[in-house]
């Protein structure tokens, strides 16, 4: 078993046992397993999937970092949700406005921060597409 921490700046949000994690980073998805070698990379935002024995979890995450050493994995980045945590609705509606934004707007600022939420509403409704699973027994 792996020792899994996700921490974001304001809260720890899962302190668990896990059999692994795959996360994303710049150069595609890594799978982290117990006595994996010592590793410490940049993470991409996207998805997180947790597995157990019995289940499959998964988390959206914003950029950050993941530290391991084999028996626990660290990862810190700088949002954390769970599929229950978030609102298709309103998740919809920041994906339009940040659509219709880059439509109009020449402004940098303004584009970069809809460029932002728009990959981040993307993500998160990815996330929401995906169930959790059950392991087979």
């Amino acid at each position: 078993m792996l020792k899994l921490q996700i921490i974001t700046p304001t809260k720890k949000v899962v302190e668990r046992e896990i059999d692994s994690v795959t996360v994303p980073t710049e150069d595609g998805e890594i799978t982290i397993l117990p006595r994996h070698a010592n590793l410490f990379t940049l993470l991409s935002e996207g998805i997180i999937t947790m597995r157990d024995s019995k289940e499959e979890e998964y988390m959206a995450i914003g950029g950050g970092y993941l530290e391991t050493d084999g028996k626990q994995a660290q990862i810190l980045v700088s949002r954390a949700f769970k599929q229950q945590e978030i609102d298709a609705k309103l998740t919809q509606k920041a994906l339009e406005e940040a659509r219709q934004i880059l439509k109009v707007t020449a402004d940098k600022t303004q584009r970069t921060e809809a460029v932002s939420i728009m990959r981040r509403s993307l993500v998160n409704l990815k996330l929401l597409k995906k169930r959790k699973r059950s392991a087979t027994i």
